[in-house]
């Protein structure tokens, strides 16, 4: 029954395809025997930037369908369904802080659910929209979680429901943390290079759309449909801007059940991986902030790296930064090494030593991937 992509949802019965409207009941009949099709939750993104559009209809993920797309009209008549919702994503906007709305919409014939889906800041992200009959069974909503990266100052932040859709226990949520933290729960797919890539320039404008594996902290494997997109903000009026990617997360089900999440290790993963001695770990670097992106697998013990909860901010000494730039602007002819101080999880300055080759994310964008030990002797 699942739609292939840019199909609309259906049934197929025999070699027949029975289209399914979200907003509609489905009494289909097939050897003498009614099935019943209720309607699904609507997933649409309110980051801003661009209108509103669909990116999630039940579990399905879908790619920034435009709302009178999806809800297809013979020309000259008047679509009920999208006025409805339409009106009522305009009214979540408008007062997203209000209450979610339950109702019976005008005609008296259905009924309207919606959730606003706030970030940590109380700004709306998206909205989890239902429409059916009024004697309809709500059906069950997919958990959703609110999140935004402040790229230019490499910080990320997320919503509770998205600490509920990770697991992550109570004492152990912050609402900032360092934008390499973002990714410990995350198992990339093939496009993680076009995702680095996209940080790494930091573009407004940018969109991205990926199903990748979430490791939640209880252990349990999900796939998880993540949308985004980036805008050029100013926190207030007298601050400078600052480039935003603002998002949602949304659990599509177990991971093993989503053919689209990723494999367990991908091929050149497995490449990269091998090469590792004992006591090496790879990381990948943003060569312009100078900043960590994400580790590739394991992160090195005693670094703070993720600015978790009571953990000290991450930082370089800054008598040390004179190095780190001059080491990225190197990497433009050759490999590089060097000793860096950074901070440790105890506050002190640990000694590293990096061995930095130039990596491309894609065609034009490139950062740098680190390998990392200890230093062998302790500068003074």
């Amino acid at each position: 029954m699942a739609a292939a992509r840019g199909q609309a949802p259906g049934l197929t019965v025999g070699r027949s395809r029975v289209p399914l409207l979200p907003e509609r009941v489905h009494i289909i009949t097939t050897g003498g025997m009614k099935v019943r099709m209720t309607p699904e939750w609507l997933l649409i993104d309110t980051f801003g930037g661009a209108e509103p559009a669909l990116i999630g209809l039940g579990s399905t993920p879908k790619p920034f369908v435009a709302l009178d797309r999806h809800f297809k009209t013979r020309r000259g008549q008047r679509n009920r369904s999208l006025d409805d919702i339409r009106s009522t994503v305009l009214e979540v906007m408008a007062d997203p802080h209000d209450r979610p709305i339950d109702r019976t919409t005008d005609d008296g014939d259905h009924r309207i659910v919606a959730v606003p889906l706030l970030n940590s800041e109380g700004r709306l992200h998206g909205i989890h929209l239902w429409r059916g009959g009024v004697s309809d069974e709500l059906p069950r909503r997919d958990p959703v979680g609110a999140w935004h990266f402040n790229l230019t100052a490499g910080t990320a932040s997320g919503s509770e429901d998205l600490f509920d859709l990770y697991g992550v226990a109570p004492e152990d949520r912050r609402s900032e943390a360092a934008l390499s933290g973002a990714f410990n729960r995350l198992v990339t797919n093939h496009d993680e290079g076009q995702a680095l890539a996209k940080i790494v320039q930091s573009e407004p404008g940018t969109e991205h759309q990926a199903v990748w594996k979430v490791r939640r902290d209880d252990g349990v494997e999900r796939a998880a449909h993540f949308s985004c997109r980036m805008l050029d903000e100013r926190p207030e009026p007298d601050a400078p801007r600052v480039v935003i990617l603002r998002g949602v997360t949304h659990d599509i089900g177990p991971a093993e059940h989503v053919s689209s999440a990723p494999p367990p290790v991908i091929l050149e993963h497995r490449v990269l991986d091998a090469v590792l001695a004992p006591g090496h770990y790879h990381a990948y670097v943003d060569l312009k902030r100078l900043t960590l992106i994400k580790w590739r697998n394991q992160p090195m013990p005693g670094i703070a790296w993720g600015n978790a909860v009571g953990e000290p901010k991450p930082a370089i000494h800054p008598d040390d930064l004179p190095l780190a730039r001059a080491m990225a602007k190197d990497l433009a002819h050759r490999k590089v090494e060097g000793v860096i101080r950074c901070r440790g999880l105890d506050g002190a300055w640990k000694p590293l030593h990096l061995s930095v080759a130039l990596m491309a994310f894609d065609e034009s964008t490139h950062g740098g991937l680190v390998t990392v030990t200890e230093a062998p002797t302790v500068r003074e």
